[in-house]
């Protein structure tokens, strides 16, 4: 009895066993639209109070696009399932849902910080088109892309993040936000930190690495 048992359950085990990154990978998409809409839903309600707040909108946008892009990207030859690369990862992807949306002090006009996430928007977008579908939410080699604007710095995409985040922070500045972008872009450099040393396992990324010497701001780092 104990052998048919077994016999039964094998078939069910091993498919488990072999799909354990599909199932994991569907968990993270699935729990990722679910934390988005609520994000969604709270940045709509403050923009349908106060319409001028251009900057909530596209904070929105861009993790609409951001996050879809990342329903759709190719699975990875090999990814980093590490706790540490996990957690860093999937904070530095959700941090946006600790933001204070509510109306905060104005450091600049909002049509200037419009503009600053419109720049940043436009620069991450153009990273992701170079990387087609070769982007995703943990470290993971895709692929290594050399072209686009990874001509000029190794990791666009973020710094795309980076300018846009400026563009959000200004007009919407507080200490809740403050301290949410400084433990986001503590983590985001440990993210890329962490995709480099995956990366670097690719003779072409160590070429590449060689070639474009800093990763996300040119002089700096």
């Amino acid at each position: 009895m104990n052998t048919n048992t077994a016999a039964r359950v094998n078939p069910v085990t091993c498919w488990l066993h072999a799909h354990a990154e599909f199932l994991v990978e569907a968990a993270i998409r699935m729990l990722t639209v679910a934390m988005l809409s609520l994000f969604l839903y709270g940045a709509l309600v403050q923009f349908w109070r106060d319409p001028s707040r251009v900057t909530v909108l596209l904070m929105v946008t861009s993790e609409v696009v951001a996050i879809a892009l990342s329903m759709i990207s190719r699975v990875p030859k090999k990814r980093d399932w590490n706790v540490l690369s996990v957690v860093v990862s999937s904070v530095a992807t959700f941090y946006f849902l600790a933001f204070d949306i509510r109306p905060g002090i104005h450091l600049i006009p909002e049509w200037i910080a419009a503009c600053l996430q419109m720049i940043g928007m436009s620069i991450q977008i153009s990273a992701k088109l170079s990387l087609r579908r070769s982007f995703g939410i943990l470290p993971a080699n895709r692929g290594v892309v050399v072209h686009g604007p990874y001509k000029l710095i190794r990791h666009p995409m973020y710094f795309g993040y980076l300018i846009k985040d400026a563009g959000f922070l200004l007009p919407n500045f507080g200490l809740q936000n403050v301290i949410v972008l400084a433990l986001h872009w503590t983590l985001q450099v440990t993210r890329i930190v962490r995709e480099e040393r995956l990366l670097s396992e690719d003779d072409t990324y160590r070429e590449y690495a060689k070639r474009v010497r800093y990763r996300l701001i040119a002089g700096i780092f």
